[in-house]
């Protein structure tokens, strides 16, 4: 739980208290934080680490709310290849891919726009791609209720590929699947919409 009420008291703090832990560990490295090139380098980490982790203080569920039409189309909408950067939670090292999500409405739709913004609220925190996979999937079903929902991510880690097992080449990854995406013939379908980007 954040110690903040909201993204504006926070925006106003992290300066001081972050930018002074992150010259701590400057220090504690071995380094000099008062040299140049690293005299502004804790508030630059400290303002960093607040824009990637932002999504704390946004309510997918809302912005999903904020541009639900009603209309009569009953078909799949692919919405693929979305950009998305994470912090592993458990180092707080980068990772990267993207998502390619589904859904079959169910009398609404929703702006197409507002589907990379809910992965994006998601990303913009300390996550696991499991549970970043999870948390957009859940979001879209419980907020739209359309037929069905799916959702696949790939990313590669840099918490692999910079130290630990160091493979340059892997990617993970992860799926979900609601509603009318768990009878076979329609995930087919929806997999093998989106299979050039698997390949």
């Amino acid at each position: 739980m954040s110690p903040y009420n909201n993204f504006e008291e926070y925006n106003i703090k992290i300066t001081d208290e972050v930018k002074g832990r992150y010259k701590t560990i400057i220090t504690e490295l071995g380094e000099d934080p008062e040299r140049e090139g690293l005299l502004k380098t804790p508030e630059r980490a400290a303002k960093a680490m607040q824009f990637l982790t932002q999504g704390y203080y946004k309510d997918p569920a809302e912005i999903l709310k904020g541009a639900m039409f009603k209309e009569d189309y009953n078909d799949m909408v692919i919405i693929k290849d979305i950009e998305l950067y994470s912090l592993c939670e458990h180092h707080i090292l980068p990772f990267f891919g993207k998502a390619h999500i589904a859904y079959i409405p169910d009398g609404q739709i929703v702006g197409l726009s507002k589907i990379p913004r809910v992965v994006d609220v998601f990303a913009r925190r300390l996550q696991v791609q499991e549970r970043l996979t999870h948390d957009i999937l859940e979001c879209i079903n419980n907020t739209l209720k359309p037929k069905g929902v799916a959702v696949v991510i790939e990313a590669s880690h840099m918490c692999m590929m910079m130290r630990g097992v160091q493979k340059q080449n892997s990617v993970t990854t992860t799926s979900g699947f609601r509603g009318q995406f768990e009878k076979i013939e329609t995930r087919n379908e929806f997999l093998k919409l989106i299979s050039s980007d698997l390949s």
